[in-house]
């Protein structure tokens, strides 16, 4: 995406340090790895309550060890006396418990998922795009231009898809053409994950469908509920308008509906729609849409029943919302409207990125007390105290949220956004892997693309049980949304994956 980038987080943190080369005491930055002495820092930090309680529970288990039965006695004696206290005391424990038991949150659970893989001859290969994108007639030279500078840049790669009304000449955006690509995805994707897991359509109680721009009349999820012949008491929901972190709120909808509906299964489908929203005019800002987004879809099966957490992927921990819409600037920089011709489009605001970094700023300020380690935020507090109290020019301590996750899903949302992101969180290649191979692959998928990036990390098997995993993405409106998952086994790939047969052709190196 153009336009002006920002620092998301605040700038690196670097230190000078002078040495002194006359003193004769060994150079501690030759010698010692700072990065096992802030592991250690860390991990005494984190355990320090641990550390704290076990020479307590020595001396507890010392003078147990030490006491006779006439100890003993008196120690009964004494609780003789104080029999209603201890009953009082108990009854609280019990109702305490009990309570604490029935009203805290239901653990929800992931069993499955499954991404929608086109079939191969709706392939977009650059030239083709380029050639079909001249022949409709609708671009000048300049806007053909600007597409293919777009494109190079881009980080798509030449196997990403696009509608199959797109692929006629001329295109046909009609609304039957928008439905069939609609029905493609989702029930491609649904069938996949009906296979996968063994549920009965019947058995789903909840289901939430997310698609921004194309919103028919009846809705994606009645066309769900239609095809799979759900019951007649499902809890449906239909999600319009809220952009590429919509799939992220829909998890967080199902998450807040099963704390209500027990004992159920919740579906999650996330898609966006091409065929209908494609741009035919000539201006730049909204020509770019039609270099970075591809048709793609995901079904999510979340569960609350206890008992299926021995086959469950995931258990969700946290979900992170956050909205810039009172801010004009950030309200309009992804904004659809028509052109001076009448020509409809997604418009990008050259101030997307600035944005999208305070809305991020905004959400990990939220999401780090949750997740990252105490040494890490104590770290950042004091840094913060000595900024305010004593130097402005003290440099913020941006956290380690290596240390809080294993893996990483950033919205596959343009190069310019990975890249930031990388940069700014101090990740390290590997770990913004999976989004750079997704948007080369399938492109910008919109609110699906953090499930291609989960079903990349678990193709290269690279999920064990406890890993934590962050999907973050950025949307419309304009917003900021993070989802926090821990394993609970080891996930082994999927044969369902969509990278099942391209998967070690991975990673390929993508050319700047």
């Amino acid at each position: 995406m153009p336009g002006e980038t920002t620092n998301l987080i605040g700038g690196g943190d670097s230190a000078a340090v002078q040495i002194n080369h006359h003193r004769r005491l060994p150079d501690f930055l030759q010698t010692v790895n700072l990065k096992y002495v802030k592991l250690g820092y860390h991990y005494l930090i984190s355990n320090l309550l641990t550390l704290c309680l076990i020479p307590i529970m020595i001396v507890i288990i010392i003078n147990a060890s030490q006491m006779n039965p006439d100890d003993i006695k008196v120690l009964w004696y004494h609780l003789q006396y104080n029999l209603v206290s201890i009953i009082i005391i108990s009854t609280v424990l019990v109702f305490g418990s009990t309570f604490y038991i029935m009203t805290r949150p239901k653990p929800v659970y992931l069993i499955d998922y499954a991404c929608y893989r086109p079939p191969d001859h709706l392939k977009a290969p650059y030239e083709r795009f380029m050639r079909h994108s001249r022949l409709t007639g609708d671009f000048d030279d300049s806007a053909l231009e600007f597409q293919r500078k777009i494109l190079e840049r881009s980080g798509l790669g030449e196997e990403t898809y696009v509608p199959a009304a797109m692929h006629a000449i001329p295109p046909q955006p009609t609304m039957a053409a928008a439905r069939e690509e609609a029905e493609q995805v989702m029930f491609g994707a649904l069938d996949k994950m009906f296979s996968s897991t063994g549920i009965k359509p019947k058995d789903v109680g909840i289901l939430v469908v997310n698609c921004s721009l194309f919103n028919p009349t009846p809705s994606l999820s009645s066309m769900i509920v239609n095809k799979y012949k759900l019951r007649g008491n499902i809890k449906s929901f239909n999600l319009g308008g809220m952009g590429c972190s919509a799939g992220v709120i829909a998890v967080d909808l199902a998450k807040d509906m099963l704390q209500v509906h027990r004992n159920t299964y919740a579906v999650v489908v996330s898609t966006e729609n091409i065929t209908q929203n494609w741009y035919f005019g000539n201006k730049k800002s909204m020509l770019i849409p039609n270099c970075l987004f591809r048709v793609g879809g995901s079904a999510v099966l979340l569960s609350n029943k206890s008992r299926d957490k021995s086959r469950a992927k995931y258990q969700l921990v946290h979900v992170v919302r956050t909205h810039r819409g009172s801010d004009e600037k950030a309200f309009r920089c992804v904004y659809q409207e028509q052109d001076d011709n009448g020509k409809t489009g997604v418009s990008l605001s050259k101030d997307l990125m600035a944005i999208a970094g305070g809305a991020l700023k905004t959400n990990i300020t939220t999401l780090g007390p949750l997740v990252l380690p105490i040494s890490e935020q104590l770290l950042f507090f004091c840094t913060l105290i000595a900024k305010k109290l004593f130097n402005n020019k003290v440099k913020p301590y941006i956290p380690d949220f290596k240390l809080a996750f294993e893996h990483f899903c950033i919205h596959a949302g343009g190069r310019a956004v990975i890249d930031e992101l990388e940069k700014n969180l101090q990740l390290s290649p590997t770990h913004v892997e999976a989004s750079r191979m997704t948007l080369h692959r399938f492109g910008n998928t919109s609110s699906s693309s953090i499930w291609y990036e989960l079903a990349y990390i678990e193709g290269k098997g690279r999920v064990r049980k406890g890993h934590r995993v962050w999907q973050i993405a950025f949307g419309s409106g304009f917003k900021c949304n993070s989802a926090v998952w821990k394993a609970v086994r080891n996930v082994k790939p999927s044969e369902h994956s969509p990278w099942a047969d391209c998967i070690n052709k991975y990673p390929v190196e993508i050319v700047s």
